[in-house]
């Protein structure tokens, strides 16, 4: 492990949310190019919902895995 300190809090915030941001705009922009060509033909209001089902989804999933994660740590260590 490199000598260099954790991230801070604030830090974590602002790179999760960024990284969920940039996630739910290119979720967006291959949706309004693949869907037309499997022949769905959605609004962008249409869009915006799949995009968020799946960026919610993503979220609880992540929020899910890191605390398995902690979890276990937590009981072998």
């Amino acid at each position: 492990m490199s000598g260099r300190s954790s991230q801070s809090r604030s830090a974590s915030a602002l790179e999760a949310a960024t990284n969920t941001a940039v996630g739910f705009l290119l979720s967006l922009m291959l949706q309004q190019a693949l869907f037309p060509a499997l022949g769905h033909d959605l609004t962008l209001r249409d869009n915006l919902l799949v995009a968020t089902a799946f960026t919610t989804l993503s979220l609880l999933r992540g929020y899910g895995v890191r605390r398995l994660f902690n979890a276990l740590r937590e009981d072998l260590g």
